[in-house]
């Protein structure tokens, strides 16, 4: 019989599935894309996302992860970097999504791809392949509601991804993760496999608007000196991947229908952190951990806010700072005078998965 009907196959969703799988609970994950696909993440993989999907049984080293030790905060013509204070990787959410699937179907849980769901009813999801029904609901679908059981609708910001081929960038940016300020919004640039780089950012709507489109948008970065250098980069997808209105900062405090809200459904943490993989993996797990344990939608709730409500307020902190020019001043001013204060932000901002040394 199926315990568990997991609705999305990113990380919060093959987590949870792959840990109930190996505590002997069936389950059921209903994946929308049928074939491997990009999405719209940084891809950055701290310490303790690291240790989560090693201890699922994924090792991302072994599927190309590119190391990253250090960050680098760009406004303006300053500049502030640090080693980071874990041991930290970048890879491709195409292939580690993929890594996760597979390693889920291993594990005996049954996965459906090209499935999608058009609403739910309590404990009945409605899908293109029918009514399915499960004791135990887990909604994991990412940045994509379902209809009937949106979020609240986040700022007039629009994030945007585009992977890039640069040499000099490709050097400059060995094994660092940069994430440049500028008034409208930010932009993170980092290293992943296949010697390309991720450049993800999130720009206001209206400053996008007035800019007309991405052309003018990428004009407008390179005039940035943390991200002259892109306009010599290449341009490797046909066009950038697009979103809009991310409730960065959402945070349930409680369940809904009886259903388990995991990552990005639960908690959204602005993307310059680093930390929404890590938040994935560790809302899957402990939903497992719990859904294993007897617990209902109302006891694991409570308990994820309770891990992921700091870090992700703090960010919020550190983000609406940033938003002004005199934020962003005060603000590098700070993290350039006291030794070590860029490592120690980075290290606040993470949730840590209390079982990621656990064997899968």
């Amino acid at each position: 019989m199926r315990n568990a009907l997991i609705i999305g196959g990113g990380l919060a969703g093959t987590a949870a599935a792959i840990d109930l799988a190996c505590a002997g609970h069936a389950s059921l994950l209903l994946e929308r894309e049928s074939a491997p696909h990009d999405k719209i993440c940084g891809e950055f993989l701290s310490g303790e996302a690291v240790a989560a999907l090693v201890a699922l049984g994924v090792d991302p080293v072994a599927h190309g992860a590119v190391p990253i030790t250090r960050v680098r905060i760009n406004a303006g013509r300053r500049h502030v970097a640090a080693q980071l204070p874990f041991p930290a990787l970048s890879l491709t959410r195409r292939v580690l999504d993929e890594a996760l699937l597979a390693r889920a179907a291993r594990a005996g849980v049954a996965v459906q791809r090209g499935v999608s769901v058009r609403g739910l009813s309590g404990s009945i999801a409605h899908t293109s392949a029918g009514d399915i029904s499960a004791p135990t609901v887990m909604l994991a679908s990412g940045k994509h509601d379902i209809r009937g059981h949106a979020r609240p609708p986040g700022p007039d910001q629009i994030g945007f991804k585009m992977y890039l081929r640069s040499a000099s960038l490709s050097r400059a940016l060995s094994g660092t993760v940069a994430v440049t300020f500028f008034d409208g919004g930010y932009a993170g640039l980092q290293p992943v496999e296949g010697g390309r780089l991720n450049l993800c950012l999130l720009v206001d709507g209206a400053q996008y608007r007035e800019l007309g489109d991405w052309s003018a948008l990428w004009a407008r970065l390179a005039r940035e000196p943390g991200l002259a250098a892109l306009a010599d980069a290449e341009q490797l997808l046909p066009r950038p991947l697009a979103i809009s209105r991310v409730p960065y900062g959402h945070l349930a405090r409680a369940a809904t229908d009886g259903q388990w809200r995991l990552g990005d459904q639960a908690a959204v943490i602005p993307s310059f952190c680093g930390d929404g993989m890590g938040i994935a993996l560790t809302s899957g797990r402990l939903a497992a951990e719990m859904a294993a344990a007897g617990a209902s939608a109302d006891d694991f709730q409570p308990a994820l806010f309770a891990r992921t409500r700091r870090p992700v307020r703090l960010a919020m902190a550190a983000l609406a700072l940033a938003r002004h020019p005199a934020g962003r001043w005060a603000a590098m001013a700070g993290l350039g005078a006291v030794p070590g204060a860029l490592a120690l932000l980075a290290r606040a901002t993470r949730v840590a998965d209390p079982h990621a040394l656990a064997p899968a």
